[in-house]
């Protein structure tokens, strides 16, 4: 375990998922000392073990409270961000005066802007912080973090961020970082979908998926999920990114409530959220992101892969 301490105190990470245990492990090697905590116990220890950090379960949990400064929350959601801060033994009245809480979960930015009142009249600070990027970027440290809450705050945790993220941006008061993340995969959404749809089309008229992507990729059309998800994720047919469409579905809708409470038509937008929902059904709601691609596909009879003839082209050039 490292030795590094913020203001005295150690760091306590809660939520060791898919994200959360490639973000923490960033922490852990930057030399901080470094607790962490999950629901499933055996995965923290495990975790723990692999990574250089101490496992907190049960009834060690609130004890550990006591040395704890920074809170960091890695969490599927609002909800469960508000029962580990305020249900049952939540954390929220546990912290000592002068502890920050780091959530970096998506959540909502009602949400968030209640918990950072309540935090602050605990004497705690309070930011949402959360990320983009990914699963490869979480295990590189090179995620974007967007942050909303007291910037002096943020300054007081920028060097802890900055072993995760390649980019923290203050975007704004307290919820503002939620705001711009659910904004955010709102437009990757978009992106996914189009790109779907453009290559099914290409596919069906006789191009194969690999050049269109290609062709795109070196056009005007290009865009993150063609640069980085087709490729990796759809084409070769694995489906694995990391990040669950059910967790899409719920910042798509976030974000529209966001632009719906602010006034702005968004009738694109609205579309998008009605495909996702749509494709969800039929493929599972424990689907990754990625298998938007797969309903597209099942619609237009196509199948979006390497060809076995291209690639076999390849190894004879290289």
């Amino acid at each position: 375990m490292g030795d590094r301490r913020i203001d005295g105190g150690g760091i306590l990470f809660v939520g060791i998922g898919a994200m959360g245990e490639p973000m923490a492990a960033q922490i852990a090697s930057s030399g901080y000392q470094l607790l962490i905590s999950d629901a499933a116990a055996d995965r923290a220890t495990e975790v723990a073990d692999r990574i250089g950090a101490a496992a907190v379960v049960g009834d060690e949990l609130i004890a550990a409270l006591a040395d704890v400064r920074t809170l960091i929350l890695m969490l599927p959601s609002s909800a469960v961000v508000e029962s580990v801060l305020l249900g049952d033994d939540g954390l929220l009245d546990r912290l000592s005066a002068g502890t920050v809480v780091l959530d970096m979960s998506s959540s909502s930015p009602a949400s968030t802007r209640r918990l950072a009142a309540l935090a602050g009249d605990r004497g705690l600070g309070y930011l949402d912080a959360p990320v983009s990027g990914g699963v490869p970027k979480a295990r590189t440290g090179e995620l974007t973090i967007m942050v909303g809450g007291d910037p002096e705050v943020l300054e007081s945790r920028r060097a802890l961020l900055e072993t995760m993220g390649a980019s923290v941006m203050h975007v704004g008061p307290a919820g503002a970082g939620d705001a711009m993340k659910a904004l955010n995969n709102l437009l990757s959404a978009i992106g996914l979908i189009g790109a779907a749809e453009v290559l099914a089309a290409a596919t069906q008229f006789g191009i194969e998926p690999r050049v269109a992507l290609d062709v795109l990729n070196s056009s005007t059309g290009r865009n993150q999920a063609t640069e980085v998800k087709y490729g990796r994720y759809v084409l070769s047919r694995s489906f694995d990114s990391g990040f669950a469409m059910q967790l899409m579905i719920k910042d798509l809708l976030t974000a529209l409530e966001i632009a719906h409470d602010g006034g702005v038509p968004v009738p694109i937008s609205a579309s998008v959220l009605e495909e996702w929902t749509a494709a969800i059904r039929v493929v599972g709601e424990k689907a990754d992101h990625t298998e938007i691609a797969s309903y597209v596909e099942s619609r237009a009879g196509v199948r979006l892969e390497e060809s076995k003839a291209l690639n076999a082209k390849k190894e004879m050039n290289r």
